[in-house]
C-alpha cells in the first residue's frame, strides 16, 4: 500500500471513530436551501431559544422580498442524537403570511451540516370560503454557507423601495 493509500485509509478510520457528540450540529450561522433562500440564526441560548433572519427567494406576491424575522427553539439531543428544532418566520413588510418550520440537524461523516425541514405556510385570505387555498406545505434542505464572521444577511438583502402598506 502506497503512502497516499495509507493516508486515505487512516483518514477514513479517524472519521469513522468520531462519535456524533464530537460532530455536533450547531444551528447558529448562515444557511442556504435549494431555492437559494438564506437564513441566518443567531446564537442558540442555553435553553434552546434562538432568533434570526430569513431572506426568501420565493414570494407569494411576486414582490421584492425583505429579510424577515424568525424565532425558534431547539430541542437538545438525547445521547448520540441530533437536535430537532422549530421556528416561525413572519414575512415582514411584503407578504401577509407566516411560515412554521420543523426539522432536524445532521452532520455526515465528512463534517457536512444539513438541516432537513418541513414547512407550513399560512397566507391570510378574505373569507372562510377562501380558507381552502390559504395553507401550503413543503420541504426544504439547508446546508451551511461558510462566510466571514459577523452578521451578513442584511447586506445580501435585495434592495426594495419602501411601500406604505404590505402586499396582500
Amino acid at each position: 500500500m502506497g503512502k497516499d493509500s495509507f493516508a486515505v485509509v487512516l483518514a477514513m478510520v479517524l472519521v469513522a471513530c468520531v462519535s456524533p457528540e464530537e460532530r455536533k450540529c450547531q444551528l447558529s450561522g448562515l444557511w442556504r436551501n435549494e431555492q437559494d433562500s438564506l437564513m441566518e440564526i443567531s446564537v442558540v441560548s442555553s435553553n434552546g431559544d434562538f432568533r434570526g433572519k430569513y431572506l426568501t427567494q420565493v414570494t407569494l406576491t411576486g414582490t421584492c422580498a425583505r429579510a424577515s424575522p424568525l424565532k425558534g427553539a431547539q430541542q437538545q439531543p438525547s445521547e448520540g442524537g441530533w437536535p430537532t428544532f422549530a421556528f416561525t418566520v413572519h414575512w415582514d413588510k411584503f407578504s401577509n403570511a407566516t411560515t412554521a418550520f420543523v426539522g432536524q440537524c445532521f452532520v455526515d461523516t465528512g463534517g457536512k451540516e444539513t438541516l432537513t425541514t418541513m414547512w407550513m405556510l399560512r397566507e391570510a385570505v378574505g373569507s372562510l370560503q377562501e380558507d381552502w387555498k390559504a395553507t401550503r406545505v413543503g420541504r426544504n434542505v439547508f446546508t451551511r454557507k461558510r462566510t466571514s464572521k459577523g452578521k451578513i444577511l442584511p447586506s445580501l438583502s435585495t434592495s426594495c423601495e419602501d411601500t406604505s402598506s404590505p402586499a396582500p
